[in-house]
């Protein structure tokens, strides 16, 4: 693995870190000098400058009072502020960048899974709260120190051998979404939980439980946010966590094979949320499908989206027959959410199946008489039931190729209407 060697990350920052970001960050530090306070970039974006990866997520950590620290960086940046005074942090938004400030601080947890106390604390202590090692790591801002690296609880030798350590025995029990998180650091960074952590890992399955169903479906929606979040979601399954989200999902072979089909056919973006969780819950039941959206509480476009997608599966002999007329194609698919045809389109073994969901998204949805309902007004008929219907015949006389053309169209309602 490669990874930055030195122990100032100045020159690092200017290399991989945008400008105006690394100007901004000089300038928090002078502003933060000037108070008499100290100022440093901490998690995701230190561990990934020595990883050499790409991270633009500011985290930043005052010792002192964040919200004044952001008030007046925003005063001289011209930044929006938002502030959480129960929580000492403050929100920026700069040149449609977002840069957390937060207060060192501790915290304590009055029962497993509940969201954390907060209380004002040393860097250390702030640090030690983290979730890894990994994460523990912090570079100083303020201009006398810029750049340099503070490793007290042995993050960057973690980092060197690609190994997932938490701090603590508690961890997990404190905050079971850091299995969830754990899952997603070793497979994005392929790194390893490190013995200790597997054990305790195994051990706080359970824990989740604790966790509200809001904060585990956030927690599964950054998985699927995940380059390949295939992988996460088969070494969930192996650990036993995936059955916790729900018994009957699988993470196996046939869920990466559909999951990188799903990449090729959106490329060169990612497949949206919404398709991941269709293939995700492919192969469950009616039933069980409207558990899972339940116990998530899944938005309405994701709930539908599952609905349409098992729905759609349990009619697909329908479209299985061989030279299905266009229009009873369009009929047969014109109601589903996109993204569950999609999903039916891959998952389905039916060359034939997979032919008309492909006519269908590439042509039929497409297709749109040329009379519209104020022709039809010219010609004499009135909006309402009568002219829904007609329009409906002209479409599908136009999707079966029985008229061509507008010329074609009129000659037909002018049949239909003598």
């Amino acid at each position: 693995m490669q990874m930055f060697q030195g122990n100032n990350l100045s020159s690092q920052m200017e290399k991989q870190i945008p400008a105006g970001l690394v100007e901004f960050m000089q300038e928090a530090g002078l502003v933060a000098a000037g108070l008499g306070q100290k100022i440093y970039l901490v998690g995701g974006m230190v561990r990934d400058l020595l990883l050499e990866r790409s991270n633009l997520d500011l985290d930043l950590v005052v010792a002192g009072d964040a919200i004044d620290l952001a008030r007046q960086l925003a005063g001289i940046t011209g930044a929006r502020m938002t502030t959480h005074p129960h929580f000492h942090t403050a929100n920026l938004r700069w040149q449609k960048q977002s840069i957390d400030l937060t207060s060192a601080r501790s915290e304590t947890y009055s029962r497993p899974g509940a969201l954390p106390t907060v209380r004002p604390g040393a860097l250390d202590i702030d640090l030690f709260r983290r979730d890894f090692t990994i994460n523990t790591l912090a570079i100083e801002l303020i201009p006398n120190r810029w750049g340099e690296i503070i490793d007290l609880y042995g993050g960057r030798d973690d980092l060197e051998k690609g190994l997932l350590r938490v701090l603590h025995e508690g961890s997990f029990i404190d905050d079971a979404t850091r299995i969830w998180r754990g899952l997603r650091y070793e497979q994005r960074l392929n790194f390893k939980l490190e013995p200790k952590t597997l054990r305790l890992l195994k051990r706080d399955v359970p824990m989740l439980e604790t966790i509200s169903n809001d904060r585990i479906r956030h927690e599964l929606e950054l998985v699927l946010a995940e380059a390949f979040p295939e992988k996460v979601i088969i070494r969930a399954d192996k650990l036993k966590v995936l059955a916790e989200l729900h018994p009957d999902l699988k993470g196996d072979t046939w869920l990466a094979r559909k999951f990188n089909q799903a990449r090729r056919q959106t490329s060169p973006g990612p497949p949206p949320v919404g398709l991941y969780f269709a293939l995700l819950a492919y192969r469950l039941t009616p039933d069980q499908n409207e558990k899972l959206i339940s116990w998530l509480r899944l938005s309405k476009s994701h709930s539908l989206t599952l609905r349409d997608t098992i729905r759609l599966k349990a009619g697909l002999e329908l479209l299985a027959e061989p030279g299905l007329a266009p229009g009873r194609i369009y009929s047969a698919l014109r109601d589903y959410a996109a993204p569950a045809l999609t999903a039916n389109h891959l998952a389905t073994d039916s060359s034939t199946v997979k032919r008309h969901i492909r006519l269908y998204q590439n042509k039929l949805r497409h297709v749109r008489p040329a009379l519209t309902g104020d022709d039809l007004q010219k010609m004499g008929i009135s909006p309402g039931p009568r002219m829904k219907e007609i329009l409906h015949q002209l479409l599908q006389a136009k999707l079966d190729g029985q008229v061509t053309d507008k010329h074609g169209e009129v000659e037909m309602v002018e049949e239909k209407t003598r």
